[in-house]
């Protein structure tokens, strides 16, 4: 079974998806790690929940990203990661993480991309007044949410939508198809690696 580790900021809506998708055997993967930024996120306390060991940071105690980015990148070598999970992580990979992993970074974004990257997608799609958005999975590069794309599914923008509403449709999506999509990668990965 691949080893993942899930990287997120916060409330972890994402990372539960993707933990239980595990558990039910529709992603044949084992979360092994969560890689957290931030101290008190939610999402921390749902991996010691779930039992899953935990790396959390603060970037501005260590001299650079290469610098933190080391530390985690330590961290996933004594966990023999395999993939990483990108589920809601606030922060740009750097060059460190993408050099030891390449082509095994995912990433899951609330727009049809190349619309509306980077921060407040939904928000974004909402001001421009759009008549649909959606969820986009795609390979992590060194841009912001410009990787290649692997899967996209779109969501309606209502009349009557809140930024609220749309969000909640758009994570119920993400819910559906990130783990979905990430079965797609690993099980076309294994038949690659059998031949």
């Amino acid at each position: 079974m691949i080893k993942m580790a899930i990287f997120a900021s916060g409330s972890g809506s994402n990372f539960r998806a993707i933990v239980e998708a595990c558990r039910n055997g529709s992603l044949e993967a084992v979360p092994t790690l969560l890689v957290c930024d931030k101290q008190d996120a939610k999402v921390v306390e749902r991996a010691n929940e779930e039992n899953i060991p935990t790396f959390v940071f603060s970037p501005k105690e260590y001299e650079s990203k290469v610098a933190f980015e080391n530390a985690i990148l330590h961290e996933l070598r004594a966990h023999n990661i395999e993939w990483i999970v990108l589920a809601g992580y606030m922060r740009l990979i750097g060059a460190t993480l993408l050099s030891a992993y390449p082509k095994k970074i995912v990433n899951v974004h609330p727009s049809l991309l190349p619309d509306f990257p980077g921060l407040d997608a939904v928000g974004q799609a909402l001001k421009e007044g759009v008549g649909k958005t959606g969820v986009t999975i795609h390979f992590v590069d060194e841009g912001m949410d410009t990787g290649p794309i692997i899967a996209q599914g779109e969501v309606e923008i209502l009349p009557f939508d809140t930024r609220e509403t749309l969000q909640q449709r758009i994570q119920q999506l993400e819910h559906e198809l990130y783990p979905k999509t990430l079965q797609n990668i690993l099980h076309t990965e294994r038949s690659l690696t059998k031949r």
